[in-house]
């Protein structure tokens, strides 16, 4: 196929759009203009949209899906546009929930509104698949601008690809170069873009119109599905046209070399890619890139967090102190009132809080892996390891930052490509022993088993490997029995240096979507905790219980819920109010377990892990003797029973607002619900075996 025949081609494929568009079967344009980014994954879009959008920015849900996409409303040169970015797909025959938002969005159809615009990415390193997605782009018969990523990475690697090239191979396209970690190019797209909307259709060559379109129906392809079509119709067009696609992408690549000739030297990317894809020097990489990844997480957070459980606490503290002693003059009001704003309104904003450092540093993390190019290698090493549970390897990472914190991890789940692995993932990470955990089993495993208390807190990690692998297998039947496996097939990208200020500015962004999205629940739920515990259901031992200030937690309403909660905890060998009041506490957080437990045996030693861990501890000792009763005389077996419950029960309110966030209410919701079963039976299960040893 010469030049001139890729052009006539192209050409012939424009008409047959334009005139299902003349003949009333494309939907009108009304409103405000809508912009949709299509592009493969890994090309760059998502990063060139942010560079777009600034932090105008929103994530929703795509119509009539769980599919997440991200929409803008850009202002530009007096004009108003809405910006949409979709998931990446290699195809409009889509294979994944993911990839048919993206192929609905770029045809307007099933509740999508019709793009004004195509913005259709490119990658100059490989831009193959590109092209091929490119060609039933531009048979939709809508305006098209195309944004050429790493053209930078593509001239230092000898690719042939560049603007001058593509715009000679087709000369009716307008080709911009971009790169959305600098912002480079983003005046010019604007620019390309504004100038398309004034665009009614993609132009064919002048006098050749009835002529090509005779010749494209001589072929016996079909015609373009219309705005009503399903995507079996998509999927049919797409299959019976995509030989002559692929002879166009052929030429056209070959037009490409002969303009400028590439080399065929070996890339240091190929040179690191001999390691990194070992089967054996590659897992090791990756496990020690984990490693490192959890210790940046734990060791680098933990600083962090400390100055913001202690010391910003005890600042805005005197503050609080400070303007109620000099406003407020009501003995009574000020004695509640003080502590709703302390226990309850400050206890959960430095909740919150304490949770942006771990996350501050996962989203950074994972930043820098995604945009160093390392993630897309991860992810093909792990990959037959994590089909045990009916995913890819993208989904391994996520798991072991669970094992961190859950929080973050969930945040992580954004870098799998489809939203039902997305889903199961997210359903599976808290089903990691978090390091939040890891304070319970280390004050019980000490009370309880002494000298083993190594090897018990080890097998409760053991634990959650097995619950993992066992709830994925069950899910995987069930749940998401009609999810395909689908072959591992990523296009690795080659290995760059990320720009850091497009780093801070992303980190930044997705801090703030999360303060917003879980200040609220978490604030709202530490009220409500303090509120059950300020209630007074008696007038306590002296008789002095009032609203806010109750002697002992048994006098409260809180303790009240907790007592007859316990009742459900003796089959596990643990109905004790102390046991359940904690539990209830868990919710909100797991480091205020053991906090929980020693205030409502009214112990001040708590803290004192090394006193607990030679089983002389008070909380330890106090613990023991209550388990022991309510027992029945199998401590050990109730102490193994609760720490499993701690394990497998619902992390923490944190956790519940980013899956709530990521995953809608009824994703949160199962969530729970099966973490306090599966936590429930185990919890059974272990204390009933364990007093039979």
């Amino acid at each position: 196929m010469t030049t001139q025949r890729i052009h006539e081609w192209h050409a012939s494929r424009c008409t047959c759009a334009s005139d299902a568009a003349s003949n009333g079967s494309a939907p009108r344009r009304t409103g405000e203009p809508h912009v949709v980014l299509v592009g493969n994954p890994n090309v760059g879009k998502s990063t060139m949209f942010n560079a777009l959008a600034g932090g105008n920015a929103k994530v929703m849900n795509a119509p009539g899906t769980t599919v997440m996409i991200e929409t803008a409303h850009l202002r530009h040169l007096g004009e108003e546009w809405t910006l949409v970015d979709t998931p990446g797909t290699s195809s409009l025959e889509a294979i994944s929930p993911d990839e048919q938002v993206a192929c609905e969005a770029a045809m307007g159809i099933e509740a999508n509104a019709v793009p004004d615009v195509i913005v259709a990415f490119i990658n100059a390193l490989s831009p193959s698949r590109s092209l091929y997605l490119l060609s039933q782009l531009i048979d939709l018969g809508r305006p098209i601008v195309v944004a050429v990523t790493m053209l930078d990475l593509a001239k230092r690697q000898g690719s042939p690809v560049t603007l001058d090239g593509l715009r000679m191979a087709l000369p009716d396209l307008e080709f911009v170069g971009v790169d959305g970690r600098t912002s480079e190019g983003r005046t010019s797209l604007l620019k390309a873009i504004k100038s398309a909307l004034s665009t009614p259709s993609t132009p064919s060559p002048n006098g050749h119109r009835r002529t090509q379109g005779k010749k494209r129906r001589a072929t016996g392809v079909r015609a373009v599905p219309d705005a009503q079509a399903g995507q079996k119709e998509v999927s049919a067009w797409v299959e019976e046209t995509a030989d002559e696609r692929f002879d166009w992408v052929a030429d056209i690549m070959h037009d490409l070399a002969r303009q400028n000739p590439s080399s065929d030297r070996v890339t240091m990317s190929d040179r690191i890619d001999r390691i990194l894809l070992h089967p054996v020097s590659g897992i090791a990489v990756f496990l020690a890139v984990m490693y490192l990844v959890f210790e940046s997480i734990t060791t680098l957070a933990n600083p962090c967090i400390d100055f913001v459980d202690v010391t910003l606490r005890q600042w805005l503290t005197d503050a609080i102190d400070w303007v109620f002693n000099v406003s407020l003059g009501s003995q009574a009001l000020q004695g509640w009132f003080h502590d709703l704003v302390i226990n309850g309104v400050l206890n959960g904003a430095v909740t919150v809080l304490t949770f942006v450092p771990p996350m501050g540093i996962m989203f950074m993390i994972l930043s820098l892996l995604e945009d160093s190019g390392y993630l897309s290698r991860a992810a093909f090493v792990m990959d037959k390891a994590m089909r045990i549970v009916g995913l890819d390897g993208r989904a391994f990472l996520p798991l072991v930052v669970g094992f961190g914190c859950n929080l973050p991890a969930l945040a992580s789940t954004r870098t799998l490509p489809d939203s039902r692995q997305r889903l199961l993932t997210g359903l599976l990470i808290p089903f990691t022993s978090c390091s939040a955990r890891l304070s319970v089993f280390v004050v019980l495993a000490y009370a309880f088993f002494g000298n083993y208390a190594g090897l018990a807190i080890f097998l409760m990690y053991v634990a959650s490997i097995v619950i993992i692998l066992t709830a994925g297998f069950a899910l995987r039947k069930t749940q998401f029995g009609n999810m395909q496996a689908q072959p591992f097939a990523m296009e690795l990208p080659p290995y760059q240096l990320p720009k850091p200020l497009r780093l801070a500015k992303s980190v930044c962004l997705r801090l703030w979507a999360f303060i917003t999205g879980a200040s609220t629940i978490i604030i709202s739920a530490t009220i409500v905790m303090w509120l059950l515990a300020a209630i007074p259901v008696s007038a306590g031992i002296a008789g002095t219980n009032s609203f806010g200030h109750v002697d002992s937690v048994e006098h409260s309403v809180y303790g009240v819920v907790a007592s007859r909660t316990a009742a459900l905890f003796n089959p596990a060998g643990f109905g004790d109010m102390h046991a359940s009041a904690a539990l209830i506490t868990g919710f909100v957080a797991k480091e205020v377990v053991v906090g929980s437990m020693s205030q409502s045996y009214s112990i001040d030693d708590s803290g004192n892990v090394s006193e607990s861990a030679q089983g002389r501890g008070a909380l330890g000792t106090a613990v023991r003797e209550s388990f022991e009763q309510s027992s029945g005389g199998h401590a050990a077996a109730a102490g193994a029973a609760f720490m499993i419950f701690v394990l497998a029960y619902t992390p923490c309110l944190a956790t519940i607002a980013e899956m709530k966030r990521q995953f809608g209410t009824r994703a949160a919701a199962q969530s729970v619900a099966m973490g306090l079963i599966i936590a429930y039976v185990l919890a059974v299960v272990v204390f009933q075996l364990g007093r039979l040893l």
